[in-house]
């Protein structure tokens, strides 16, 4: 079925696949996109048969983060990233996700795929946390997620510095999930997706919840802490300069 911008597939009985294809805006946080992705979200949690979510993106883009409305929106304070709870899908919803970032994951985009409970990623792909390119703090429960999934000190240097990292940087930094060529990517995904489905629902969806109430918990208090950095970072002109000029208008 086509749920907006983002395409929902029952590869098998137990298994969905929820595509963002947003290509207009490379996968970006546009309206479309956010909308298809809580629609998916809306009709995988009501399924009952459901094991499994295989999260991906299109080509070489997984999702490239905020768009330039969005962010603009966010420093002239007329919206909050907490608007639009893209973050928590993935970890609210009752049964395990799987993140395959085949292509690029920048920004919210990339911290999106983080919580999920399973993460592969792409050799070839560009990978940053490039919040602070812009000239403000991370958000999105960045500060939280990043560190917890990817250890502190590789998290702090992708936070503060807001560099790019491929995949097989990543790789070689010792990141604790898959990075496989793209092609392999999907592959991979799906034949974890069947290891997970020979468990019983039931038993997945009780032993996730357990797994990730730690992060629920803490990821509220990380969200109130970011909201008040954003005060105090978001609002500058030059904030709103550095946004204009890297998206190039």
């Amino acid at each position: 079925m086509m749920v907006s911008v983002v395409e929902m597939l029952e590869i098998e009985p137990d298994i969905v696949q929820v595509k963002m294809q947003d290509r207009t805006h490379r996968n970006a946080f546009s309206k479309e996109l956010i909308h298809g992705l809580n629609q998916s979200f809306e009709l995988i949690r009501a399924h009952p048969r459901y094991k499994t979510v295989i999260l991906t993106g299109y080509d070489s883009y997984f999702s490239t983060g905020g768009t330039q409305e969005g962010l603009l929106g966010i420093q002239q304070g007329s919206i909050k990233f907490t608007d639009d709870n893209l973050y928590s899908l993935a970890l609210d919803c009752p049964i395990p996700v799987i993140a395959a970032m085949q292509g690029h994951g920048i920004g919210g985009g990339f911290v999106m795929g983080l919580f999920a409970d399973f993460v592969i990623l792409s050799r070839e792909s560009l990978y940053t946390t490039n919040f602070m390119k812009y000239g403000f703090t991370p958000g999105m429960g960045a500060t939280y997620i990043v560190p917890q999934k990817l250890g502190f000190a590789l998290a702090q240097e992708l936070l503060m510095n807001a560099g790019n990292y491929r995949g097989a940087e990543l790789e070689k930094r010792g990141i604790p999930y898959p990075v496989v060529p793209r092609n392999q990517v999907l592959p991979h995904a799906l034949e974890l997706a069947r290891q997970l489905t020979e468990k019983p629902r039931h038993s997945l969806m009780t032993l996730k919840e357990h797994l990730v109430a730690p992060l629920r918990e803490q990821l509220s208090k990380t969200i109130q802490q970011e909201l008040e950095m954003h005060e105090k970072t978001f609002h500058h002109e030059d904030v709103k300069k550095r946004i204009s000029e890297l998206y190039g208008s």
